[in-house]
C-alpha cells in the first residue's frame, strides 16, 4: 500500500497534538482534596447522594482554578458558581414538566451564549448556568429545592478557600512571578535574534507581555495606584518595553548579539522574582553601532528602574491605559451584549441546539437524557476553539473516559472503596486539562460517571448510554452549530486580518509623527500586537478545521507573518531614528501608509489572496528601507487557486 495514503491530513495531525504545559501541582492537590472530602462527609453521614452532588459542584470549581493571582481567582472561581447555583435552581424548578422544561432550558441557552461573548469569567459563568440548568433539569435533586444549589456552590467555594489559603503569605507573588516571566521571554528574544526562532519568540514575548499588563493592571485598578508594589511592578514592566522595541532593529541588522545581554535580562528577571531592588551590576560590550547603542541604552534603564526601591505612582504610564471602574466594565458589557450581532447569533446558535436536544430526548426515550446537551454545551463555546474539533475530540475524549470508567464501575465496590478511586482520579483533571479538549474530557467522564453511579446505582449500565448521548450531542453541534452556519465554514479570515493592517498603517504615521507623545505611541504598538497576537490564534485554531476551511486560513496564514513582520520593521525603524540615523521624510511615510490601506481594502474584498503590484520607492539608506521591503512583500504574496 502506498505510504502517502496512510498519512493522516495536517488538520487531523494538528488536533490530535498534545499541547505542552507543566502541571499546576498546587492546583492538582486542591483537585483531590476538593472533591474527595465532600464524598467521604456524605459516605460517613450515610447519604453519598448528597456528598456525589458536592463532589459534582467542585468539579465546576476546579475545572475554573485556572489564575495565577489570588485576586483573579475569587473572580473566576466565585461569580461563575453564582450562575452554577441560578442555573440549578432553575433546572429543578421545571423538572417533569416536559416541554416547560425544554423552552425553560432553550431561554437559558439563549442568555448562556450571548453573556459567554463578554470574556473569560463571563464565560465560564455562563457554562455553569446551562451545565447545571440542564443537569437539574434531567435529574430529580435530592432534598428540598435549596439544598442542591447550596452543595453544589458550597463546595465549589471550597475550592476557591484552598486556592486562597496562601494569601496571606504570598500577596503579590504570582504578579512578580508573572512580570519575571516576560523578562525571561525578552532575554530568549534578544538570544533569537538573527535565528529562525526570533518569530516564535517574539510571540512568545506578545503573550507574556499581556498577560502580565493584565495581572498588574487588573489588581492597580482596585488600588487606585496606591500600592507600591503594583507601582513598582507596572514601572518594571514598561522599562522592559525598549528593549523589546530595539529587539526588531537587531534582527534587521543580521548581527547576533553578545550573550552577555540576554544574561543580564536573565538578572534582572531573577531581581525581579525576589521583589527585593538593589543595584545591579552590568557587564555589557560597548556599543559600537545605532542598534547596539539602542540595545544598551534600553537595558541600562531597565536595571535602574528595577534597582529602585521606590516609584513615583503618579510618573508611571499605564501604556494600554487603566481599567475603567467594575460598575462602568459591567454596564457597558451589557449595552454591548444587547446590541451585538456577533452574541445574538452565537446565543441562537446555543438555544437552537439545546433546543433541539431537549426536543428530541422528550420524544424519544433516552436514559438520563440530559448527557446530550451537557455534550452540546461543551462543544458549542465561541472561545474554547472549533466546534468542529472540539465535536471530533469530545468524541475521542468519552470513548477514552469510557474505558477507565467501566474498569472503575465493574471493579469497584460503591462505598467507601469510591474516596480512594476518586482520590487517584480527581487529579488528572487539572493534570490533563492544558494538555487539549480531548485529554480533558477523558479525565472528566470516568469521574462524572462514578459519581452518576453514585446517584442512580446503575453500575456498567451507564457506559453505553453515555457514549450514544456524546455522539448524539456531538451530531447535533455539528449539524445544527456547524454545517447550517456558512460564517463556520466560509470564514473570512481576511476581515480580521485587514483591520490589524490598517491599524498597522495608523502605527506607521504615529511612530513618525511630531506630535505624538510618546506614550500614545506606545499603547499603540502595545495594542496593535496584542491585536496581531489575538490574529495568530483565530488563524492557527482555523487551521484545525477540515478542507475548505483548513486549507483557506493556511493560504492566509504567510500574510499573518508578514504583517507582524511590518509592526516589527517599523518599530526598528523608529528605535534606528530615536539613537541617531535620519528621520524619513513624511512623503516616505505617507506612501508606506497608503499602501498599507489599499492592502488592507484589498482584503476586505478578497476570498482568496491574489498579486497586488506594488510601488515602493524610496531614498537608498533610508531606515524605511527594510519596512518598504516588508509591505513589499506582504503585496506579493499569492495563494493557489
Amino acid at each position: 500500500m502506498s505510504r502517502i495514503g496512510l498519512t493522516p491530513p495536517d488538520w487531523l495531525v494538528r488536533n490530535l497534538q498534545s499541547q505542552q504545559a507543566p502541571v499546576n501541582r498546587p492546583a492538582v492537590a486542591r483537585a483531590a482534596l476538593a472533591m474527595t472530602l465532600p464524598l467521604a462527609i456524605g459516605l460517613s453521614v450515610d447519604q453519598p447522594a448528597y456528598g456525589a452532588l458536592a463532589s459534582m459542584g467542585a468539579l465546576s470549581g476546579v475545572i475554573g482554578d485556572t489564575a495565577d493571582a489570588y485576586r483573579m481567582r475569587i473572580l473566576n472561581i466565585a461569580i461563575p458558581q453564582l450562575f452554577g447555583a441560578i442555573g440549578v435552581t432553575l433546572g429543578s424548578l421545571v423538572y417533569g414538566h416536559g416541554w416547560l422544561a425544554v423552552i425553560a432550558v432553550t431561554c437559558v441557552a439563549l442568555v448562556s451564549g450571548m453573556i459567554s461573548t463578554i470574556g473569560a469569567v463571563a464565560s465560564v459563568s455562563g457554562l455553569l448556568l446551562l451545565l447545571n440548568s440542564v443537569v437539574g433539569a434531567g435529574l430529580p435533586m435530592p432534598g428540598d429545592w435549596w439544598l442542591a444549589p447550596l452543595l453544589m456552590t458550597g463546595s465549589g467555594l471550597l475550592v476557591l478557600l484552598l486556592a486562597l489559603l496562601a494569601w496571606p503569605l504570598r500577596s503579590g507573588v504570582p504578579e512578580r512571578a508573572a512580570v519575571a516571566r516576560t523578562y525571561r521571554t525578552v532575554a530568549d528574544l534578544m538570544e533569537a535574534c538573527g535565528h529562525s526562532r526570533y518569530d516564535e519568540a517574539r510571540h512568545a514575548v506578545t503573550q507574556s507581555l499581556n498577560q502580565s499588563y493584565d495581572l498588574v493592571l487588573a489588581r492597580r485598578a482596585r488600588h487606585h495606584g496606591r500600592s507600591p508594589e503594583l507601582t513598582r511592578l507596572l514601572a518594571q514592566l514598561n522599562a522592559i518595553t525598549p528593549v523589546v522595541e530595539a529587539a526588531p532593529a537587531v534582527r534587521l541588522s543580521g548581527t547576533a548579539l553578545a550573550p552577555e545581554i540576554p544574561e543580564a535580562v536573565r538578572g534582572l528577571a531573577r531581581t525581579v522574582e525576589t521583589g527585593r531592588p538593589g543595584p545591579t551590576d552590568l557587564s555589557l560590550p560597548v556599543p559600537l553601532t545605532e542598534t547596539a547603542r539602542a540595545v544598551d541604552h534600553a537595558l541600562r534603564h531597565a536595571a535602574e528602574v528595577v534597582a529602585v526601591p521606590d516609584v513615583d505612582p503618579h510618573g508611571i504610564d499605564d501604556r494600554l491605559g487603566r481599567p475603567a471602574a467594575l460598575g462602568v466594565r459591567a454596564a457597558r458589557a451589557a449595552r454591548n451584549v444587547a446590541l451585538s450581532a456577533g452574541s445574538w447569533r452565537y446565543g441562537l446558535r446555543l438555544a437552537l441546539c439545546i433546543g433541539l436536544a431537549q426536543a428530541l430526548v422528550s420524544i424519544i426515550p433516552v436514559p438520563r437524557s440530559y448527557w446530550v446537551a451537557l455534550t452540546i454545551t461543551f462543544v458549542l463555546k465561541p472561545d474554547f476553539g472549533s466546534v468542529f474539533s472540539r465535536a471530533l475530540l469530545r468524541a475521542l475524549g468519552t470513548v477514552a473516559g469510557l474505558v477507565v470508567a467501566a474498569a472503575v464501575l465493574s471493579q469497584v465496590a460503591r462505598g467507601w472503596w469510591d474516596v480512594p478511586v476518586m482520590l487517584l482520579l480527581a487529579p488528572l483533571i487539572p493534570a490533563l486539562t492544558p494538555r487539549g479538549y480531548g485529554y480533558q474530557t477523558a479525565a472528566i467522564t470516568p469521574v462524572i460517571l462514578l459519581l452518576s453511579d453514585v446517584l442512580n446505582h446503575q453500575g456498567t449500565a451507564l457506559l453505553m448510554p453515555r457514549l450514544l448521548d456524546s455522539l448524539m450531542g456531538c451530531g447535533i453541534a455539528l449539524v445544527a452549530g456547524y454545517l447550517l452556519w456558512p460564517e463556520s465554514w466560509h470564514t473570512r479570515v481576511g476581515d480580521r486580518l485587514a483591520d490589524a493592517v490598517a491599524d498597522t498603517a495608523a502605527y506607521v504615521e504615529s511612530a513618525f509623527g511630531p506630535s505624538v507623545e510618546p506614550a500614545a505611541r506606545a499603547r499603540a504598538r502595545r495594542r496593535l500586537y496584542r491585536d496581531l497576537s489575538t490574529v495568530r490564534t483565530e488563524f492557527q485554531r482555523a487551521l484545525t478545521e477540515p478542507p475548505p476551511t483548513g486549507r483557506r486560513a493556511a493560504a492566509w496564514w504567510p500574510l499573518v507573518v508578514a504583517v507582524e513582520r511590518i509592526v516589527d520593521a517599523t518599530t526598528a525603524a523608529r528605535v534606528r531614528v530615536r539613537h541617531g540615523a535620519a528621520p524619513p521624510s513624511p512623503p516616505e511615510v505617507d506612501q508606506v501608509a497608503l499602501q498599507l490601506r489599499e492592502l488592507a481594502d484589498g482584503l476586505r474584498k478578497a476570498e482568496t489572496l491574489y498579486a497586488v503590484r506594488t510601488d515602493l520607492t524610496g531614498p537608498a539608506g533610508s531606515v524605511l528601507e527594510p519596512l518598504r521591503q516588508e509591505v513589499a512583500t506582504a503585496r506579493a504574496i499569492t495563494a493557489s487557486p
